[in-house]
């Protein structure tokens, strides 16, 4: 009788030891290997359609896309690949937002290596995962307050652009701009928008 076939796993971290690492643990599994790694996020698509993995572990802050935007985007294009965000940010925002983005699992890097692997076989079977001590953390620290074009701007003000080149970069007009930072400032609770910007970073909202 043949063998099953394994799981085919693709990752995705922009740190090569540490991909590597996760490379190394999960091919100890019988039942998995990995078929591809990349170290940017804009790689992930392709190596996806290139090499048809089943899952696709993905870090969440990496050069060319977050993992968060490319599982969305492959949810879309290689709707088959379930997706695993796993991070060294344990950050409630970042769990909903991969959650919305259609991940299946979260996780944090220091989860001991038989975790990660059972939860490659959990969303196989189609079950979502997620770290508890994180839900509990996203529960308790409500929904994200800002809205897409908010979290934009504060994106672009962050490495403290002033307004009028913030306004160039997303296309929109100074006020607009001065607009949303005056109310993403207010709904961080922040004093100017550097603290807002680092408010919604440790939340997981960026």
């Amino acid at each position: 009788m043949n063998a099953p076939r394994p799981v085919r796993v693709l990752l995705a971290d922009d740190q090569s030891m540490v991909r590597e690492a996760l490379a190394t643990l999960l091919g100890l599994e019988d039942d998995m290997e990995v078929v591809a790694q990349v170290g940017r996020g804009d790689a992930v698509v392709a190596a996806a359609k290139a090499h048809e993995p089943d899952v696709a572990l993905l870090d969440i802050e990496m050069p060319g896309m977050t993992g968060i935007e490319a599982a969305a985007l492959l949810r879309t294009e290689c709707p088959r690949v379930k997706v695993v965000i796993v991070t060294t940010f344990g950050r409630p925002g970042y769990l909903r937002r991969a959650m919305e983005s259609g991940a299946e699992a979260f996780l944090v890097k220091d989860a001991p290596a038989v975790q990660l692997a059972e939860a490659v076989r959990r969303v196989l079977r189609g079950e979502r995962v997620i770290d508890p001590t994180l839900a509990a953390a996203a529960l308790a620290d409500g929904a994200d307050p800002l809205t897409a074009r908010e979290r934009d701007v504060l994106t672009a003000a962050a490495d403290g652009s002033v307004n009028a080149e913030v306004a160039r970069r997303l296309g929109l007009s100074e006020g607009t701009v001065r607009n949303y930072l005056s109310t993403a400032i207010q709904k961080t609770g922040a004093r100017n928008r550097a603290e807002a910007s680092r408010i919604a970073r440790e939340k997981g909202w960026l």
